[in-house]
């Protein structure tokens, strides 16, 4: 199984039961391409480097998904369709990203 970061950025001005009903339709949409979720970032509202549909900041999950195959492209075109969806990300996750050169 490959590993994935999945990032999404949404609309900064959703209440608190409509981020919950967003991340549950992503939880969806993982499991429905037959990857699974190891792992969730939720950093909140953070500014942007620059506007996105004149909005100045978006609220930012990050993901960690596990999956066999080609999970990103449906995944991400899945996402994209969805109204509070501003951007969607999913890269390969690479070890020797994550190690250090002396």
């Amino acid at each position: 199984m490959n590993q994935y970061d999945l990032n999404l950025i949404l609309n900064p001005n959703l209440s608190a039961e409509q981020v919950s009903i967003e991340k549950e339709y992503i939880e969806n949409t993982v499991k429905n391409a037959g990857s699974e979720i190891a792992g969730l970032d939720e950093l909140g509202n953070r500014r942007l480097a620059y506007a996105v549909n004149k909005d100045r900041e978006g609220y930012y999950l990050m993901y960690t998904i596990k999956g066999s195959g080609n999970p990103e492209k449906d995944i991400a075109s899945t996402l994209r369709l969805r109204d509070h969806v501003r951007r969607v990300l999913v890269v390969k996750d690479r070890p020797e990203w994550k190690t250090k050169k002396a």
